[in-house]
């Protein structure tokens, strides 16, 4: 915009602003010699300062007559969800990864931009974009005091946002950045007079240039924006939006076209706060926004790549993360009293929840974590296979957050453009491990055959032989006898890619699979309906290794207490949803254990790995000691075994382990007994006695072998319970 601002109503001399109360966090100074960048979750949540009473922001606008604008600080969640699309994701940005060719496209600010103050209004929102969009802006005005006050406002919280600074409007533009053209505001209501559909501004019962209204009908480029404003005087019409076209379209302007909003006649007009509510998003969808950013794409560079080449901590991204994640939280009536924190140091400083207290305030049994915003997204449920089935809450923004993590995730996994995917996760009754998948499949340049749990050999052959299915994903207590049983009837059958989550899949499984049907990735995915991936295996990893995702569900190793441990030490896993809007899970207990160990992994992610040990309730506690699931199973991996349970029992003070496997071919139980308890010490002092005299040792340990298919699915989730205690349920 380039025509001389009009003479604005002069404003009474600013009031003193008041003391402002406490921000909702300290500030987050720049780490010592990080690279500088901003993030637009710290623009919204200091504009969420701002929008909070006491902040001073009234006082400012109506010192200014400037009121009218109040309703654009507080449009949060509209403005959110417009840079959410702008960005290509708000919570990957500054990166967008590429659904059909697994790059990233990378965003940049163009620096420094320069406002020309014509419309406040207009000003305002080039402002707030511009910021948003990580640069720096000048504001040529000829009320430098507002300008200055209302941005010093903003960084009051002390949040990490660009610089902004208020010249005298003849001051040249091209010394102080690139010159912002903002298209002006007109929104427009249809005449009563004549039944037009959409003639006349909005806050103006007529055109005041008749020639010009009806060339406006005629689809007549709007280039005078001065016909659309209203004369100074005139009230807005009952039922108008009561917008003010002083604040939002300049005079004479010969700037870019303006922005449109039409309303039909005959119709109810939304209120002024709601049509002001939405104009950031508006702009978000516009052109002129694209200016605020420069694209490059990264050919090669996967997103996992892009955010492991720099040091999260110099940049601050995950700090901004973690402050977003909080700020949302508090929205909640469990979280309403959360700590301030100002970067990831302060996370250990906050309480550790626990299954018991999800799904207290949970639905159906409460609200606890429920946001208050409009219903949107989805419903899952846990699979419940050792404990009450847990009801999470997805919003749409989560949901999608959820598809742009999980699309990279499955390229990293080894699925590539042109696969052929046979999926038979679970679904039905709310369990999400079909539901999710089918949504990020339907994203990725490969075709899906979605069978869920209704798989059988026979489907696996046909799909095989007629469609060229070549890879499969699924829960390994399924998947495992259905690929041995079709390879039974075709021993020419062939599985490039086996995908798998759920539980862990024994060593001689995956040994079988890549000599028996050719299989050459056999990648694990760690996931939660609670909050979706937490880790995952590259085609390059095996074992209990997996590559962790910080930006998307933030692992901590803790002890009993939930006190951080140093890497290298195992203990339980805990994890922060940096991702998820509705009910948020902070520091929550997932029940897995595991370390951190570190590892320069082929595939170019180097650093911080997980060695994931399987549930925490999956762990046999026997006379003061305790042995894994993974142990055991490993152990046996050399017999064939597929599956394998552990059960405790107590009678008469004293304790029985059984443990029951699965494998194809039959085992003796004595001589897999006398193995394990050769193996672990624990086991090795006790007995069994068939003929009922009482045990020498502390403790019985039996062994019992099975066909596969024998032991009890869970029939939400197809997962078999790994440990059963009975002296707890008992």
């Amino acid at each position: 915009m380039t025509a001389p601002a009009p003479a604005r109503p002069s404003a009474p001399e600013a009031p003193a602003m008041p003391a402002a109360p406490a921000p909702a966090m300290p500030a987050a100074a720049p780490r010592a010699g990080r690279a500088v960048r901003y993030y637009p979750t710290d623009l919204l949540l200091a504009m969420e300062e701002a929008d909070r009473p006491g902040s001073g922001l009234d006082e400012l606008l109506d010192a200014h007559r400037l009121a009218a604008l109040r309703p654009l600080f507080g449009a949060g969640e509209e403005f959110a969800d417009g840079l959410d699309e702008l960005l290509g994701g708000l919570a990957q940005y500054p990166w967008q990864p590429l659904t059909d060719t697994n790059d990233v496209d990378e965003l940049r600010p163009v620096g420094a931009v320069v406002l020309d103050d014509d419309r406040p209004g207009t000003t305002l929102r080039g402002l707030l974009l511009a910021w948003a969009t990580g640069n720096h802006v000048t504001v040529r005005t000829a009320d430098p005091g507002f300008w200055q006050a209302l941005t010093a406002l903003l960084h009051r919280p002390g949040l990490p946002l660009p610089t902004a600074r208020a010249v005298p409007r003849d001051a040249p533009a091209a010394a102080h950045g690139t010159p912002l053209c903002v298209p002006d505001l007109l929104p427009l209501t249809a005449r009563a007079a004549d039944g037009a559909p959409h003639d006349a501004p909005a806050g103006d019962g007529a055109p005041h240039d008749a020639p010009a209204a009806d060339a406006a009908r005629h689809d007549a480029p709007a280039r005078t924006p001065a016909r659309y404003a209203a004369p100074a005087g005139d009230a807005a019409p009952s039922g108008s939006p009561g917008w003010d076209p002083a604040l939002y379209a300049t005079p004479g302007s010969a700037g870019p076209e303006p922005l449109v909003t039409r309303f039909p006649a005959g119709r109810e007009l939304p209120a002024q706060d709601a049509f002001t509510a939405g104009v950031l998003r508006s702009d978000c969808r516009a052109a002129w926004t694209a200016g605020l950013s420069r694209r490059t794409r990264l050919h090669g560079t996967t997103l996992a790549a892009a955010r492991a080449a720099e040091d999260p901590r110099r940049t601050g991204r995950l700090d901004a993360r973690l402050r977003h994640t909080l700020a949302r939280a508090r929205r909640s009536p469990y979280y309403r009293d959360l700590p301030p924190v100002r970067t990831l140091d302060d996370l250990p400083g906050l309480p550790v929840l626990d299954k018991a207290a999800l799904a207290a305030h949970s639905l159906p049994a409460g609200r606890g974590f429920a946001s208050g915003a409009r219903p949107t997204g989805e419903v899952l449920r846990s699979g419940s296979t050792t404990g009450t089935p847990r009801y999470i809450v997805y919003a749409r923004t989560d949901w999608d957050n959820m598809v742009r993590e999980a699309v990279p995730l499955f390229y990293a996994m080894g699925l590539e453009p042109g696969d052929r995917l046979v999926n038979t996760l679970f679904g039905g009754d709310l369990y999400g491990g079909l539901t999710t998948t089918v949504t990020e499949f339907s994203r990725m340049p490969l075709e899906c055959c979605t069978t869920a749990q209704a798989a059988t050999p026979e489907s696996l052959l046909m799909l095989a032989r007629s469609f060229g299915a070549n890879a499969v994903i699924g829960v390994p207590t399924m998947i495992v006898p259905l690929l041995r049983e079709a390879y039974r009837q075709d021993p020419l059958l062939r599985i490039e890619k086996v995908l798998y989550l759920g539980t862990a899949m024994g060593r001689a499984d995956r040994t079988w699979l890549r000599e028996h049907l050719g299989t050459r990735i056999v990648s694990s995915v760690l996931a939660a309906n609670d909050g979706a991936q937490l880790g995952y295996q590259c085609a390059a990893l095996d074992g209990m290794l997996h590559h962790v995702n910080d930006d998307y569900n933030y692992l901590e190793v803790v002890d009993d207490h939930g006190r951080p441990l140093p890497d290298g030490t195992a203990g339980e896993l805990l994890t922060t949803t940096f991702q998820k809007g509705e009910g948020p899970l902070i520091r929550y207990r997932i029940g897995d254990r595991g370390r951190f160990v570190h590892h320069d992994c082929p595939c170019g992610i180097s650093g911080r790995t997980l060695e994931y040990h399987g549930r925490s309730d999956g762990v046999v506690r026997l006379m003061g000691a305790a042995l894994l699931h993974a142990e055991l199973l490993d152990a046996v991996s050399g017999f064939g075994v597929s599956e394998l349970q552990a059960e405790i029992t107590s009678q008469g003070g004293r304790d029985t382990l059984t443990v029951r496997t699965e494998s194809p071919r039959p085992l003796r139980p004595e001589e897999l007994r006398a193995h394990l308890a050769d193996r672990f010490p624990l086991l090795a002092g006790s007995r069994v006695y068939e003929d009922g005299a009482a045990p020498a040792g502390p403790a019985d340990f039996r062994v019992e072998c099975h066909a596969p298919g024998a032991l009890a699915r869970n029939p939400a989730s197809g997962k078999i319970r790994p440990v059963v205690d009975r002296r707890v349920e008992a």
